[in-house]
């Protein structure tokens, strides 16, 4: 294990993270810390007993990370706790897996789990940039939505006979993978933030796609096979692609790689490390509403500019499909807004 290179990395006193989230994320995560009492009662309802039972599994089968255990691990974890100012410290354990992994688990007390597997090929930095990636996941809360996840999978498995609830529920189903794989990509800013080198925050993708013979990968034909997946086949090629991510929790690592690339490309992760970014102090001034229009605008965006031949059919189908995206947008900022007024009506009642 190599030691940590001596330099100073920036940190971002009060930062939000709103900072870090991906449009589509945040907007999700906004709408549900305004709805007081709904994440109260998950957290309190994960917490009695499936958090606790995790939690006890992974004391008795695992190695919890302290000063005494993964010292290094302990020491990074202190590192991106500082850098992202957050205000408790989660659990981190250690567990004996080949798979290459590493994942966040809990909602009253999130703590974070990393095999061996993962360890083994990542260096001392490409850990740094995992663990961060993982804190962000905890600092955002992104557990509270992957527990209803859970729960509609389950639910699909007992209805998905019938034909129109059946249906139903998999659009719902499938509107939370597609939140879950961006809230992955919220959670390589945050890795990126902690680390602050771009270099290495692309290994970690390289690292995930072609497993630890780095020196037979080169960065720059990697990120070529996102614009080539992207734009290569016909309107058939449109189709398998979205039918292959339907259930993934994740997106692909060389789509990863190319995201984080762009959001650097963009100018905004350099603002952040001027310190122009959004405080915590004023998370509870965020509106759903605007959020969504936010992540409408984002969609928008990369529909404009995909050369995906399924998107490529539909943007040339009619002119008229931009302004629907933006329709929609508009359309779901207002249903939320209505959604939190009936709750806050709920609760009141």
């Amino acid at each position: 294990m190599t030691s940590a290179p001596d330099r100073t990395r920036i940190e971002f006193p009060d930062i939000s993270s709103r900072t870090w989230e991906h449009p589509s994320d945040r907007a999700a995560l906004v709408t549900l810390r305004t709805l007081k009492g709904f994440d109260t009662v998950l957290r309190t309802l994960s917490g009695l007993l499936r958090e606790r039972q995790h939690r006890l599994m992974y004391l008795a089968t695992a190695v919890r990370v302290d000063e005494r255990q993964f010292k290094d691990l302990n020491d990074l974890r202190s590192d991106c706790v500082q850098i992202l100012g957050a205000e408790e410290t989660p659990e981190l354990f250690v567990v004996q897996s080949p798979m290459v992994n590493a994942f966040t688990i809990g909602m009253d007390r999130p703590f974070i789990v990393l095999t061996t597997g993962m360890l083994d090929i990542m260096t001392y930095e490409e850990q740094r940039f995992v663990v961060g990636h993982e804190l962000g996941h905890a600092l955002s809360g992104h557990a509270v939505y992957r527990t209803v996840l859970m729960h509609l999978m389950r639910l699909a498995g007992t209805v998905g006979w019938v034909p129109v609830g059946g249906w139903a529920l998999r659009a719902v189903i499938a509107g939370l993978m597609e939140w879950q794989r961006k809230s992955e990509l919220s959670g390589d800013r945050a890795g990126l933030l902690c680390g602050q080198d771009v270099h290495t925050a692309i290994s970690v993708q390289l690292k995930l796609a072609g497993g630890a013979r780095i020196s037979e990968i080169d960065v720059d034909a990697f990120l070529a096979q996102a614009a080539e997946y992207e734009a290569s086949g016909d309107l058939r090629d449109g189709v398998l692609k979205l039918l292959n991510l339907e259930l993934l929790s994740h997106p692909f690592s060389v789509l990863r790689a190319a995201e984080l690339k762009k959001w650097v490309d963009s100018g905004d992760y350099a603002a952040v490390l001027r310190g122009d970014y959004p405080r915590r102090s004023t998370d509870h001034e965020a509106r759903p509403s605007e959020e969504f229009r936010t992540a409408a605008r984002s969609y928008k965006a990369g529909f404009d500019t995909s050369e995906d031949p399924l998107v490529r059919t539909i943007r040339d189908f009619g002119s008229g499909f931009t302004g629907a995206v933006d329709a929609v947008g508009n359309g779901i900022g207002d249903v939320a807004s209505d959604i939190k007024g009936r709750f806050d009506h709920w609760r009141k009642s």
